[in-house]
C-alpha cells in the first residue's frame, strides 16, 4: 500500500519505518531539510533502539523515502498520517499550527477520483476528526474552486509506543485502535496492520518476536472514542506513577519499605506491577500534555477533574523532593557541587522534553549550586537544547563525581546498576547519593560507607538523621 506520513518524528519516523519495513511504500513529509537529508541517507535524526539499522535496511530497499514536497509526498497515497507536532497551549490545549498546515495541504494535493484515508496519528483534542475533515476541505476548495471534492474520510488511529522500545512497542503492540465510523475506512486500516495484526511478517534482525506473542486484538470504534481512549490510557498511566510516589512518601515517613510495598500490591491481578516504581516523577512528550488537555477539554464542558488535577500536582512536588534533600543534607547550598546522572526523562532514549532532570537543575543553580552531569546519550541534546544552563559534563560516571559534595540519580539507566561503590565513594567529598529511581544498591552503598537516600526506602529516614547537615 502506498503511504504518506506528515511529520518524521518520533511517531512518524518510527511508523513509517516499521510498515516500510513490512511491506509498504512510505512518503515521509517534513519541514526540516537536514532531517529529510539524514533519512535519505539512512541515518536517524534521533536516538531509538534499533531504528538506525532499520531505516538504512528500508532505504536499501527503496520501501521509504523523504522528501519537503508534499505534492511529492502524497503522490498516490492510500492513506495519509498526520504525526506532527502538537504542543501544549498556554491553557494546557495543544497548538494545532501544524496539524492544520498539514490537512490544508493534504488538501491541496488530494487524489481526485481516489478513495484517500487521512489519519490522525498526533494526539489531537477530543473531536479533532471533524476539525481535521473541515481543514482538508478549505485546503482543497483554495487550490480548487469550483471542482467536485475528492472522497476522503478522517479516522483516528492513536499510538501508544514508549520511547526507547518505539519500534518493538509498533511491530508488537498490546492492541491497535481504530477510530471511523465507516467500515470502508476500517477495512482500509485494517489491511494496512494486517501483517502485524496477524503477526505474519518476518520479524526484524533487531526485534525477535515475543514468545507467546499471537494475533494483537484490534479495537474498533468510533474517531472521539478512539481519541479518548489515548487520553485515557496516558491519564491512567500517569496517576499510577503519582500514586506510587504518594504511597513510597508515605512510607517513608512510618518506616515502611515503598519498594516492598509495591511489589506486594502489584501482585494483586487487578492492580498489576507495572508503573508502580517509586522515584523523581513521570516526565516525556506525552503524559504531561496529555494531561493537560483531557483537564482542559474537561473545564471546557463544565467538569472539574479533580483527580486528574492532583496526578499533576503530585508529579511537580516529587521532583522539588529532590531538590529538597539536597538542600537540607548539604546547607548551605550556595557554591556546593553536585553530580547528576541522567538526563533523558528515561532510559534508552536522548528526550529531554520536560525531564526531571531539568527541574531538579534549574533549581538547584537557582539556588547558586554548581553541577556536573553525565547522561550515556542524552548530553548532546542538553548541550543543543539548553544551551543557557551553565552546567559541566562527564566524559564518564565517574568523572562527573570530581569535586561533588553528592551524586543525583534522576534517570535509570541500567549502566547505573552495576556501578563500583567504592569509586563513588572515593570520587565525591562528601559520602552522599540521592537516588530518584532507587536504581542503585543500597546495601552495596552503606557497606561502601555511602550515605544513601531514595525515595520510599526504610533506611532513607536513617540516613537522614546521619547526614543531616553534612
Amino acid at each position: 500500500m502506498n503511504v504518506a506520513i506528515f511529520g518524521a518524528g518520533y511517531v512518524g519516523l518510527v511508523t513509517g519505518t516499521v510498515l516500510a519495513d513490512i511491506g509498504h511504500h512510505v512518503q515521509l513529509i517534513e519541514v526540516s531539510k537536514d532531517k529529510v537529508s539524514r533519512i535519505m541517507a539512512g541515518i536517524s535524526p534521533i536516538f531509538e533502539e534499533g531504528l538506525e539499522s532499520a531505516l538504512a535496511r528500508v532505504r536499501a530497499k527503496d520501501q521509504l523515502r523523504a522528501t519537503v514536497d508534499p505534492a511529492q509526498g502524497l503522490q498516490s497515497a492510500k492513506v495519509v498520517f498526520i504525526a506532527v507536532g502538537t504542543p501544549p497551549g498556554p491553557h494546557g490545549e495543544p497548538e494545532l499550527s501544524q496539524v492544520e498546515a498539514a490537512a490544508r495541504a493534504i488538501g491541496q494535493h488530494l487524489i481526485v477520483g481516489g478513495q484517500t484515508v487521512v489519519v490522525n496519528k498526533a494526539t489531537v483534542p477530543i473531536g479533532s476528526a471533524h476539525l481535521v475533515s473541515v481543514w482538508i476541505e478549505e485546503g482543497f476548495r483554495e487550490k480548487h474552486p469550483g471542482e467536485r471534492l475528492p472522497d476522503f474520510r478522517v479516522a483516528s488511529n492513536p499510538e501508544f509506543l514508549r520511547e526507547g522500545s518505539a519500534i518493538f512497542d509498533t511491530l508488537y503492540p498490546d492492541r491497535i485502535v481504530l477510530g471511523s465510523d465507516e467500515g470502508w475506512v476500517l477495512d482500509t486500516l485494517s489491511a494496512l496492520y494486517r501483517p502485524i495484526i496477524e503477526q505474519s511478517f518476518t520479524p526484524p534482525p533487531e526485534f525477535a518476536r515475543p514468545s507467546g506473542h499471537h494475533e494483537v486484538p484490534v479495537v474498533m470504534v468510533d474517531a472521539v472514542s478512539s481519541e479518548m481512549i489515548k487520553y485515557a490510557a496516558n491519564a491512567f498511566l500517569a496517576t499510577k506513577i503519582s500514586f506510587a510516589n504518594e504511597i513510597a512518601n508515605i512510607c517513608e515517613r512510618v518506616g515502611a519499605d515503598a519498594m516492598a510495598v509495591m511489589a506486594g500490591i502489584g501482585l494483586d491481578t487487578r492492580i498489576g506491577s507495572r508503573f508502580l516504581n517509586p522515584g523523581a516523577g513521570w516526565g516525556g512528550s506525552c503524559f504531561g500534555k496529555d494531561l493537560a488537555s483531557l483537564t482542559f477539554t474537561a473545564r471546557e464542558y463544565g467538569y472539574q477533574p479533580k483527580l486528574l488535577e492532583a496526578t499533576v500536582n503530585v508529579n511537580v512536588a516529587q521532583r522539588l523532593l529532590i531538590v529538597k534533600r539536597v538542600q537540607e543534607i548539604l546547607r548551605p547550598v550556595k557554591g556546593r557541587r553536585v553530580a547528576i546522572w541522567g538526563l533523558a526523562f528515561k532510559p534508552g532514549t536522548d528526550d529531554i522534553r520536560d525531564a526531571p532532570s531539568l527541574t531538579v537543575m534549574e533549581e538547584l543553580l537557582r539556588m547558586g549550586m554548581r553541577i556536573t552531569a553525565y547522561d550515556p546519550v542524552a548530553m548532546p541534546t542538553v548541550q543543543r537544547m539548553r544551551p543557557d544552563l551553565p552546567i559541566q559534563y562527564g566524559v564518564t560516571p565517574e568523572s562527573a563525581l570530581e569535586g561533588a559534595e553528592a551524586l543525583i540519580v534522576v534517570t535509570e539507566w541500567p549502566e547505573f546498576e552495576h556501578v563500583d561503590y567504592a569509586q563513588i565513594r572515593k570520587g565525591l567529598l562528601r559520602p552522599v547519593i540521592i537516588d530518584g529511581r532507587n536504581v542503585l544498591n543500597e546495601e552495596k552503598a552503606r557497606e561502601n560507607g555511602l550515605l544513601y537516600y531514595g525515595i520510599g526506602r526504610r533506611g532513607t529516614a536513617d540516613d537522614w538523621v546521619m547526614g543531616r547537615g553534612l
